[in-house]
């Protein structure tokens, strides 16, 4: 491999730290939310703390609302669990039931996200990627295959039309 290869062939993911931390995830969810188990997990976030229904979790300092995001195919459910970077702890779970919300989404611009309106006076925006580098802010995971999945939910059986 050259040099050039070397320096630009892109950050390195750590397979043992990304597993371990979608165990933890899976505790997390499993604690939090009545049959977690019938959920797949995604990690995603949200930018807009200020509107985001659930504040800050136990004590967090940062502007990025970190979530455990799970999703069932059998009742059109993604429930959303508030937590923080080194998912030592979690909030309280929001459900989002395709027959009780009123519009949702992907937005693609200013960043690609997952937009939910339960009613017409909240929303929540979640970004989700295949990994993220700085673990100061966010959950150290990769997720492609995963991330897949729900984004193929989402649009098909979970967007309104």
């Amino acid at each position: 491999m050259g040099l050039f290869s070397k320096l630009f062939q892109g950050p390195k993911i750590d397979m043992e730290k990304s597993e371990a931390n979608k165990k933890k995830m899976r505790v997390l969810f499993n604690q939090a939310v009545e049959d977690g188990e019938d959920y797949r997990l995604i990690f995603g976030y949200t930018e807009d703390v200020s509107r985001f229904n659930y504040g800050f979790v136990h004590g967090s300092k940062t502007k990025i609302g970190n979530l455990i995001v799970g999703w069932n195919e059998a009742s059109q459910t993604i429930v959303v669990v508030p937590t923080v970077p080194d998912l030592s702890t979690c909030g309280d779970p929001v459900y989002y039931r395709r027959a009780e919300i009123l519009k949702a989404y992907r937005n693609k611009y200013p960043t690609d996200a997952f937009i939910i309106y339960p009613d017409k006076t909240a929303y929540i925006g979640i970004n989700a990627y295949d990994w993220l580098e700085d673990e100061k802010l966010y959950v150290y995971v990769s997720q492609e295959e995963e991330l897949t999945a729900f984004t193929h939910f989402f649009m098909n059986q979970f967007a309104t039309k």
